[in-house]
Formats: C-alpha cells, structure tokens, sequence
C-alpha cells in the first residue's frame, strides 16, 4: 500500500474528527442522504472549520478513488459525464422527484416502485427504471429494493419547488451547444476568436447574434425568463449573505452610491437595500429585463427612492450623474465575456469613476491545480502582498485548489465558452486585464462559507501621476441619478 494512501485515510479521519467537534459545538448535524435538502439541512457549513474538513475529506476521498479505480473507469467517469446529464435531465422533466415527494412521508424511507412513478408520468416503467437505477448508483436517487426509489438530498434538488432547479432547466441550450465545442475549436474562423457569438452555442442554433440579442426576441421570451429564473436560482445555491461578504458595505457613509451594473432581478441589490438602508442603490441592466422584472418587485424601496431602476447597455458610457459614485457592483457580469469585451465594460466604469471610487467584482477565481512558488504568490509589481489573493490551500497529498470538490467553478467556466465565450479568470488573468482598464486589484474576499463559488473582488482606479483624475474627480461628471 503506497504512502498517499495512508495520508489520506489519515484526512479523512481527522476532517471527520473536526466536523464531529463543530457539530457537537453548534448543535448541527451532518445530513444523511436520504434526507431532502434544505438550507438548514446544510447549516453545519456556517461554521469555516466545518466547512473546511467537509471539503478536505471529500477531496481525499475523491483522490483516493483516483488511485484505487482502474484507470480506464476513471476516465470514463469524465467521457461519459454526458450519460449522467441525460439521466438527469429525464428525470428532470418527468417529474420524478416530486412525484416521489408527492407519495408522502413513507415514500422517502420505504419508496415507490417505478411502475407507481411512470403511472403518473405516463412513461414506459422499465425504461424509466433504467435512468433511475443509472442515478442511483452516482447517489442521486436512492434503490430502496428492486425498482423501488426514494429521494435523496441531491435528487431533492430537482425539486422544481424549488429555483435551484430551473439552473438544471437550463440545461437544454447548454446540452445541445455542448456538442458544437469541438468544432467551433477547430474551426479557424472562431478557435482564437473573441467575438461574442463564436460560440458552441450559436453554431447548434444556427444564429448569428449573441444570446442576448437572441433572448430579446418576442418569441424567445420563455428563454429570458428561464435565465431570469435561473439567476435567482443561483442566489439559493450561495449563503443567505454571500454579497455582504463581498465588500464592507457597513464602511460607506450614509447616502453612498451604489450601482448594481448588469443587476438583472435584484439578488444583489435586495438585500443590500434591505439591510442597509441609508445607501442609494441604482441597478442596471437592459431594458427588456427592467420592464418585465421590476414592476411589481421591491416597490417599497424603488418608491422611496432608495433604489433606481435604469436601462443601460454596459457596453456605452455610464449615464449623467452629478454626484460621485461609491462602488460600481458587477456579479457574474465580466465572466459572460472573453477580455476584449471585458475591458470595453471595465474601461467604461473606469471613465465614470471618482479618485475613491470602487470597483466590486463577484466572481468565481479560478484556482491552479498545482501550488505556486513561494515568492511570488499574489504579488505586485512592488512586491507587497494582496490580501485574499491565495485562497487556503488543501494540504498534501491532494489538489491544492480540493480538485473535484470544488468542480463547479470550472463546469460554469468552460459553460461560459459554450454559451457566450466568456470565461473565469485566474487571479493574475483578473489582475492583468483589470490593470489594463485602468483598476489595480487591492484585495479579494474568501468566503469561508462558499470558498468554491464566489468571491468578492475589490479595485481602485489607478490614477495618473500627482494622483487626481483627469476628469475633475467624479469622472463621466455630467450624469445625474436622481433620488429626490
């Protein structure tokens, strides 16, 4: 048995300690996986060394699968990630998580037979039984007794009760366009292009304009709202706080502004308007999305005048203001672009801002999988450290970045491709090419909660020598947001 083995047996055992510890300490427990999630299901999280051992045994367990599976099992796991999809999509849109939810109590511990679940859905019995003896076997249902299932924490996720599902939903345009990569790679008119529609996924729709663009249409209306919808599911896949994380919005004096850019339905600017009142919050985003979102939605604070709603393409110059702007918010914006049109967004901000302004990013960081040298972790020009710029790294012997437990980051990337040839970044790509529009990265925020998702990202305007701004400190100054 080789060493790595015994040294990740020995992770596991004492994340498993830890996590006994913290639970014990809190009150939490450790969910089982027949019971349907919940967000206090995962409450044991709330706790960083929780959270931390969670992951760490998971990457170890995942690593220690690595070595024990014979090799050409692994890699199908990786070439037949699409099996697992269309498993998952079936039962996705056949209803079968809340059918089983729906047989009630006994149902989640005794199951249903697969001939009770197609007597509802109207599907063939033992070809249903197929997909769900596949997820099954991945933990996604669980096989009671012969063709019997019952839920799991993960199937409960498929729940379309819940907005997390619609993420899954939008799995019909990322599926198709899935299977265009490859030949948008190798073709030489779009393999090193930037443009926005040399993607997968306009070459498996046949169209020629961004998704955008192709969602405004009358008749893709169903498209805008699902990805609307899907937005809101992502805001209950992160913490009940993750934006307060991201920046000390407590540290802006009252009556500060706020620009929420690319805000679409609010899952930022919400809770900030509700839980600091005295600042002003503009959201952004294109005029369909406003028109059809906004008009019945936290109208309190929109009639107060706390909050303004504005039409706005981030890709034009910042509308008049008279005052200066605090901190310029953008949450999975800059990653739905490659970097020609990242800095077309980032140089338009950087025209609008004041000396003091900020710039706050939400975004995923993409962590290497390999551990950097000593010397020049996180480093600048001048050598002083960047607070936040090395995340906790998983100790030896697995990835540093906990590889696959931390998988999703690079799924939404390579989804970025597919969809709209954008990307997440690094923290030296995200450095570089803010530096090139104008903004020097000072810190990023880890959240200890949500370490493999989102983080938050601050920068300041890099000011010409002797420190004012050439634009009499506040900027693109002839733009007016009214809060009167």
């Amino acid at each position: 048995m080789s060493t790595t083995t015994f040294q990740l047996l020995n992770l596991i055992q004492m994340s498993l300690a830890t996590l006994k510890k913290s639970c014990a300490a809190t009150g939490h427990q450790i969910p089982e996986l027949h019971e349907s999630f919940t967000p206090s299901s995962e409450a044991f999280r709330a706790d960083p060394a929780a959270a931390l051992a969670a992951d760490t045994a998971a990457a170890a367990a995942l690593h220690l699968a690595a070595i024990l599976l014979p090799p050409y099992v692994a890699l199908h796991h990786v070439t037949g990630g699409h099996y697992r999809s269309t498993a998952a999509r079936v039962c996705l849109e056949l209803h079968v998580t809340e059918i089983l939810r729906e047989a009630g109590p006994q149902a989640s511990i005794h199951g249903l037979h697969v001939n009770g679940i197609a007597a509802k859905n109207g599907q063939d019995p033992k070809k249903l039984a197929r997909f769900l003896r596949y997820l099954a076997i991945n933990h996604v249902y669980h096989e009671v007794s012969p063709d019997v299932f019952a839920n799991t924490c993960i199937s409960s996720m498929l729940d379309m009760h819940k907005s997390s599902a619609e993420i899954i939903a939008d799995l019909d345009d990322t599926f198709k366009a899935s299977a265009y990569t490859w030949e948008t790679l190798s073709d030489p008119r779009t393999s090193h292009s930037g443009e926005a529609t040399a993607t997968p996924f306009c070459r498996a729709l046949g169209i020629n304009e961004t998704v955008w663009e192709f969602y405004s249409h009358p008749d893709q209306k169903y498209r805008q709202r699902r990805f609307d919808a899907a937005m809101q599911g992502g805001q209950a896949l992160q913490p009940v706080d993750a934006i307060f994380d991201a920046y000390d919005w407590e540290g802006l004096a009252p009556g500060s502004v706020v620009v929420d850019v690319g805000g679409g339905v609010g899952t930022s600017a919400f809770p900030l308007a509700r839980d600091f009142p005295a600042l002003k919050l503009v959201v952004q985003d294109l005029s369909n999305v406003i028109e059809d979102l906004w008009s019945t939605t936290m109208l309190e604070a929109v009639e107060s005048g706390r909050m303004q709603l504005e039409a706005h393409d981030f890709f034009k110059a910042q509308p008049k203001h008279d005052v200066p702007i605090s901190v310029f918010l953008l949450k999975q914006i800059i990653h739905d672009w490659s970097d020609q049109y990242a800095l077309k967004i980032l140089k338009r901000l950087r025209d609008a801002a004041a000396p003091d302004t900020k710039l706050v990013l939400v975004d995923t960081l993409i962590g290497y999988a390999c551990r950097q040298p000593s010397d020049n972790e996180g480093k600048q020009e001048n050598g002083q450290g960047i607070p936040g710029a090395m995340p906790v790294e998983a100790p030896e012997p697995l990835l540093v970045n906990f590889g696959a437990v931390r998988e999703m980051a690079s799924q939404i990337d390579i989804a970025m491709f597919i969809l709209y040839n954008g990307q997440e970044r690094t923290f030296h790509h995200l450095q570089r090419l803010l530096r090139e529009a104008g903004w020097a990265l000072r810190a990023v925020r880890q959240n200890e909660k949500d370490s493999a998702y989102l983080q938050g990202i601050e920068a300041v305007p890099i000011l010409p020598e002797g420190g004012r701004d050439a634009t009499n400190g506040y900027g693109n100054h002839d733009m007016v947001v009214d809060f009167a």
